[in-house]
């Protein structure tokens, strides 16, 4: 009575395997973009905060990110900011992604402005991608 794998035994478990590496690294792909969409969150967020406290003190909105004490990117470098239609009483605020985040065709930039609107550029819908 011999032991072992037959190479069918075998060939079978390298399969079962590949199909299920086939479905799940997608799926892990996407969980790696809404992660690092957080990041795009989170500074926008802290840019709007910084932008009303900037009103407060100076009675206009910053229009550089310099101004608001903040860097143009993200901390883990997924996202630039950029500052646009700077009025006396309106402002927008972006992430841009970069890097490997430009991947993330569902949501792609996200927006923030001055009353709080959420915006994207992807194909998702503006509740998913701010989530």
């Amino acid at each position: 009575h011999e032991t072992g794998f037959t190479l069918i035994e075998l060939m079978i478990t390298v399969a079962i395997i590949g199909i299920l590496a086939a479905i799940a690294y997608p799926s892990y792909q996407e969980y790696v973009l809404r992660g690092n969409r957080t990041e795009g969150m989170a500074m926008l967020n802290d840019a709007a905060a910084r932008q009303e406290r900037f009103f407060a003190q100076n009675n206009s909105y910053a229009d550089t990110a310099a101004k608001l004490g903040m860097k143009d990117d993200s901390p883990s470098g997924f996202y630039t900011l950029t500052i646009g239609a700077v009025t006396a009483s309106t402002y927008t605020l972006t992430a841009t992604a970069k890097g490997a985040q430009t991947r993330d065709s569902k949501c792609a930039n996200l927006g923030l402005n001055q009353a709080g609107v959420k915006s994207k550029t992807g194909t998702a819908s503006v509740a998913d991608c701010w989530k």
